[in-house]
């Protein structure tokens, strides 16, 4: 059989194997705003939608046996993944999460002994119960829990999502999340403002002093895989002049995750799949606004959070992004009550055929 025929044969499997990169970057400017922003990168439309979900919501924390269980301290302001699971967002207080695939991630067997949560909650649940990355991790001693991953219904079928989770603070604080081998690894520093996929975080670190400007002799290289925008995400923030405002807090921050985005393209023998930038987020912590960007879209819209209505008694709220590409500028006031998502539960996770 010829090698053209093989592929041939070959590509309809490949194609439905998607990759998925993203990039996260964190903006301390010390004079001005803390702000955060990453892109969200897929291979198709992800159905991301814009929720308000405010203060005393119990959840669960989708596993069968001993879930962990909490009521929402806080309301949040969330982008989510097929409207299965937080994705994205920030809370009242400035707290951030963001959710990123790491196709290394092993969240290990279950031990039924600690309590459970499902990785469609786990952004959820810190931005329902702090203010602080400290505070967070403090509470992670004295409660402990364990992260269980489910499969996500994309077009193609389901897929195991693997991820890992920064989360931060309106302080510049910042803590990185993984699951590798089962265990539970933090990378607890303020210089850990940069994350992309793989390898894990820690290989990461490694590889960026190689690189001219960052410790090493090797010119910043070119390509979109995840190590290669690691590097040039640290090089250009380094290069970021400081802001004289919040406009240029902004800007900055945008303009990093601009020159690390990912092209539209077609598949190729090489690379049978590109995972196009589908959106992209800009938190601002110190002011309280959250910035979302569609790249089919040709306007930046926001919502700012001291606008929002989170008391117990509010309803959840939902602005609609899919297709919805008209909007623009601040949006605070398209929230429109609607009955919540449900977030996947682990359960389920065998359920999952094609959407």
């Amino acid at each position: 059989m010829s090698v053209r025929r093989l592929f041939a044969l070959l590509m309809p499997f490949l194609v439905i194997q998607p990759a998925y990169p993203c990039t996260r970057f964190l903006w301390d400017t010390k004079d001005n705003d803390v702000v955060v922003g990453r892109n969200m990168d897929w291979f198709e439309d992800i159905g991301s939608n814009m929720w308000l979900l405010p203060r005393g919501i119990e959840r669960q924390g989708g596993v069968p046996v001993n879930p962990l269980k909490w009521t929402a301290k806080y309301g949040s302001v969330i982008l989510t993944a097929y409207d299965i699971g937080t994705a994205d967002g920030v809370n009242e207080k400035g707290l951030t999460a963001n959710l990123l695939y790491l196709s290394e991630s092993d969240f290990g067997d279950r031990d039924e002994k600690v309590p459970g949560l499902a990785a469609s909650l786990w952004a959820q649940y810190f931005l329902d119960n702090f203010e602080t990355v400290d505070e967070a991790l403090k509470s992670m001693k004295d409660t402990p829990f364990q992260v269980q991953t489910a499969s996500l219904p994309t077009s193609g079928g389901s897929r195991e999502g693997t991820v890992h989770l920064a989360i931060s603070d309106k302080k510049g604080d910042s803590v990185v999340f993984e699951y590798i081998d089962g265990e539970l690894q933090t990378y607890h520093d303020r210089s850990f403002k940069v994350m992309t996929n793989s390898p894990p975080y820690d290989q990461q670190l490694e590889t960026l002093k190689q690189y001219k400007g960052l410790g090493g002799s090797k010119d910043l290289p070119g390509t979109t895989a995840a190590a290669d925008r690691f590097v040039r995400a640290a090089y250009y923030a380094q290069q970021l002049p400081q802001p004289t405002n919040h406009r240029e807090s902004i800007a900055g921050v945008f303009s990093v995750l601009r020159n690390v985005s990912q092209p539209f393209g077609a598949p190729d023998p090489a690379r049978p799949y590109i995972s196009t930038t589908r959106w992209r987020t800009v938190a601002d912590m110190t002011k309280g606004i959250y910035f979302y960007e569609n790249t089919l879209s040709p306007s930046i819209v926001w919502v700012q959070l001291d606008r929002l209505d989170f008391k117990r008694s509010a309803p959840v709220q939902k602005i609609t992004l899919v297709k919805n590409y008209d909007l623009n500028g601040d949006i605070s006031g398209y929230f429109k009550p609607t009955k919540a998502f449900d977030f996947m539960k682990i359960e389920e996770k065998k359920k999952i055929g094609k959407r």
